[in-house]
Order: C-alpha cells, then structure tokens, then sequence
C-alpha cells in the first residue's frame, strides 16, 4: 500500500505509513515519512483508498525525483531528499490530480486564536454583517492569522485572497490584515447571499470558486476543498463557542 501514492508512485506494499509529511528546506519541498532534520515539516494523512488524493507537492506541474530510505531514531524511513545515510531506492515521476484550482489552506485546527486581530475581526463582522466566529475559521483555516502569508497557488495575506479576488473587493494591500480581513468578510457576505446562508456551499465557493461549486451542484469532489470545508466547519464551532 503506497502513503505517498500520489508523489511516490512507485512505493512498495511494505510502506504502512498513513501520515506524509511535506518538508521544506532552503526553498526546495520533499515529502517523507517522518519528519526531517533541518526542514520545516507539516503532517497530512492520507487515505490510500480516496477516491482523489491530496496534491501533496502543492504544484500543478509533473515532478521527477529520487526516493530515498534511511534509518532515523531506530527506524526505517523514506524521502525524496538525499539526507546524509540515505540509500536511492527508485527513482519517479508523478503527476498532480487533475482539475483542482482548490487549495487546502495553509492553517490547521488547533488552539483558537481569539486574540488575533480581534478589533479587525469584530469590525469587519459587524459591517458585512458576517458571523465573527466564521470570518476567523476562515482566516485560521487559510493562514492560521499571518498577514504575511502566501499559497503554492498565489493566495495572499490573512484571507488569502487571490490578486484578482482581492482587486474586486478593494483590497489595495493584500498584506495589510485590516484590509485582507475586511475584503474577505465582504467576499464571504456575497457568498452568504448567494448560497442563501449555507456555510458549507460560501466556504467551497471561498476556496475553489463560485464556478466550480455551480459546475458540481454543490461541494467541488477536490480533495483539497473537501478538507478545507471540513476544517472551516470545525473551526467555526470551536469559535462560536469561544466568543
């Protein structure tokens, strides 16, 4: 059974592993079964049996690589970066999951932020009229609250809006987080309108598009988006119960 069937293909059945990781280092991204000395790494699971699996690489592109196998802390693990002790296993190339423009966001679930910009938040929810607690799942679940960030996809700042999504709703500064916020809550409060209120159907529009979400009749089948609505879903309970 592959864990990193989508970017490791070829993997053996001996592989149980259900976690990858993504690592990052001096630029370049990995994905590995434990995380990496020296790399800044982020768990996904991954469910070898999905009907789509995830976009791990977070790259639209074919990749080319190495596989690798070495031992760390007494165990047997797997990379496509030639760490020192590494053995090539196989060499591969694999390709991303066709027609997902989603993205899965950049945050995960975890310990609530309610001090975060929560001036900005209360002001941007009390003028578009969006519930609080969903404009910071949004925010938490898309950059977990850096003003800085920036997706593999070109999503910018708090709300990770996207240049032309931001243009629309009069962001100049994507970077500034009282104005990603305040143009994200105006792009919500649209969305709201038009799904008439359904949270579920404004978070899949937020992350792949009111265009995708009508071409499916509803939630988009990318794995991508299915996660992010589950984890705005929950974030948004964890909230609503805070505030």
């Amino acid at each position: 059974m592959a864990a990193c069937a989508l970017a490791i293909a070829a993997l053996g059945p001996s592989l149980q592993a259900r976690t990858v990781y993504r690592c990052v280092a001096d630029g370049s991204v990995s994905l590995a079964t434990a995380p990496e000395p020296g790399s800044t790494c982020t768990g996904q699971e991954v469910d070898d049996h999905a009907a789509l699996l995830p976009n791990l690489w977070g790259s639209s592109e074919a990749r080319s690589g190495v596989l690798y196998q070495r031992e760390q802390d007494g165990k047997r693990v797997y990379s496509t970066r030639n760490l020192p002790g590494s053995v090539e296993l196989l060499r591969f190339t694999v390709t991303p999951p066709p027609g997902s423009p989603a993205h899965a966001g950049l945050g995960n679930v975890g310990p609530l932020r309610t001090d975060a910009y929560a001036d900005l938040f209360k002001s941007a929810a009390k003028s578009s009229r969006v519930d609080d607690a969903l404009l910071r799942a949004i925010a938490h679940a898309e950059s977990s609250f850096d003003p800085q960030a920036v997706s593999t996809k070109g999503a910018q700042g708090i709300m990770q809006l996207m240049p032309a999504t931001a243009e629309e709703w009069a962001v100049r500064d994507p970077f500034s987080a009282a104005e990603s916020i305040q143009g994200g809550a105006r792009l919500l409060a649209s969305l709201l309108r038009l799904y008439n209120g359904d949270r579920t159907l404004a978070a899949a529009a937020y992350n792949a598009g009111q265009g995708a979400v009508a071409r499916y009749g509803g939630v988009p089948p990318y794995a991508e988006t299915q996660r992010y609505v589950a984890k705005v879903e929950a974030l948004y309970n964890l909230y609503a119960a805070e505030l």
